[in-house]
């Protein structure tokens, strides 16, 4: 059933537009842009004295070059290629000693900081290198609270600015999310931390066992499964609030919850009925129930196709080993996607054409391999494998840009939380204490 491509692909990662496997194998999953945008980001210069401003600048620099290197659309050009003079403002700049060669590059970002009346003020602005007649693609000012936090703050909100505009349209990612589990404080817990692992948190106590957090599209709720009494519950915690809130209880135990992307339908698996799992559809109070499927085996971790929210993905162990099956929003037109060994933890790109999911191509006993994360197009059920052998990777979720993805990884020794690109490149671990699983990327 599933076709493999050769072993070398290239990749360009703008989402939200339209995919095609080339000729040349390639799977875009957005717009040929060619080769990353060359990019010299000079550290922002103090604007006021250097005891008030050299941490918060320290910290505002790391993060904006962060940023921008992690965005996957930029090619940052090294600082020692760059001039000995930095601009802190426009009236500054050399710009042909920026867009010419050593620096050679295409865009460049500066600006300053300082500190006022116990704000930190940020003036930045981002330059056509290029383009000496009109160079201005961008100026904007910031002001917030003078802590190390606000400088991050602020300079997520600049690189997002600037990803925005030379990176297709599509907004940047730094001011999201990641929710997961973690068992650092003796539970396994429902945690949270910014995209590049800054500022971890957790979100329950509920001194008992979670799994499987679900952020909803406005960003106001966490759906996860608990131990609760006497079953597995859906619970429900508001980030508003900042506490539990009520959702109903179901017969039997149930699981994996899942929101559709406009916020108005939920799903989950459950053993009310049965005694076997099965996929159920409600709206996001949690009534109005419906039952999809109704064959035997274990039918879980559902996820919708956010673009239509017309069809769920999910996982089926009917014939066996578990699966990636693919059904419409009523539980009609179901269609296998895998057939080989057996895969898991399927999740939908924003733009609704591809699925990223946990495989195990080979399974059984002295079969070669490991648990990798991959990604398929639809369409033509071409897959890339992202991951290579490295630990066991699983439950890979969607970055909002479609550019990125976090997963579940046991290459460090125990169970971590990783993000890379979509291309497979750029892998990075998030978290270090306890063991952190079950990862799910939050919305813009």
């Amino acid at each position: 059933m599933v076709k493999t491509l050769k072993p070398i692909f290239a990749f360009v990662l703008l989402a939200f537009c339209c995919l095609h496997a080339s000729a040349q194998d390639w799977i875009r999953t957005g717009t040929n842009r060619g080769a990353p945008i060359r990019l010299a980001v000079p550290d922002f210069k103090p604007s006021t004295g250097a005891a008030q401003t050299a941490p918060l600048n320290t910290v505002f620099n790391q993060t904006l070059w962060n940023d921008l290197e992690n965005s996957g659309v930029f090619e940052m050009v090294s600082k020692s290629f760059y001039p000995l003079q930095a601009p802190g403002a426009p009236g500054e700049l050399k710009l042909d000693a920026w867009g010419n060669p050593p620096p050679d590059a295409a865009m460049l970002a500066f600006g300053n900081l300082g500190v006022t009346s116990g704000k930190v003020v940020v003036l930045g602005w981002l330059f056509d290198a290029k383009n000496a007649s009109a160079p201005q693609i961008l100026g904007k000012q910031y002001s917030e609270d003078a802590t190390p936090d606000k400088a991050r703050l602020i300079a997520h909100r600049f690189a997002d600015e600037i990803i925005f505009r030379l990176g297709g349209g599509i907004p940047g990612i730094a001011e999201t999310k990641l929710y997961f589990i973690s068992t650092r404080s003796g539970h396994k817990e429902v945690w949270a931390m910014d995209y590049d692992g800054a500022g971890q948190q957790q979100i329950s106590r509920l001194n008992s066992i979670a799994l499987s957090p679900r952020i909803s599209p406005d960003n106001s709720r966490v759906a996860f499964s608990a131990v609760t009494k006497d079953s597995w519950q859906i619970m429900m915690y508001s980030i508003d609030l900042g506490r539990m809130v009520s959702f109903p209880h179901f017969g039997g135990d149930n699981f994996s919850p899942a929101w559709s992307s406009d916020g108005t339908k939920f799903s989950f698996s459950s053993t009310m009925n049965d005694g076997d799992p099965e996929i159920y559809l409600t709206d996001a109070t949690g009534h109005g129930m419906k039952r999809l499927t109704a064959q035997k085996g274990t039918d879980s971790s559902p996820v919708f196709n956010p673009r239509t929210n017309g069809q769920i993905a999910w996982v089926s162990g009917r014939t066996g080993l578990p699966h990636i099956y693919i059904m419409d929003a009523d539980g009609s037109n179901v269609q296998q996607i895998t057939d080989q060994g057996y895969a898991v933890s399927p999740s939908w790109s924003p733009n609704g054409m591809l699925l990223a999911f946990a495989w195990f191509r080979k399974y059984g006993p002295g079969a070669p391999g490991a648990q990798d994360i991959y990604i398929m197009d639809i369409a033509s059920r071409q897959f890339v494998q992202l991951t290579h052998d490295s630990g066991r990777n699983d439950f890979p979720s969607w970055s909002p840009d479609g550019r990125h993805l976090v997963f579940q990884s046991t290459r460090s020794g125990s169970e971590q939380i990783w993000t890379m690109l979509a291309d497979g490149t750029h892998q990075q671990q998030m978290t270090r204490d306890g063991r952190n699983s079950m990862p799910n990327w939050g919305f813009k």
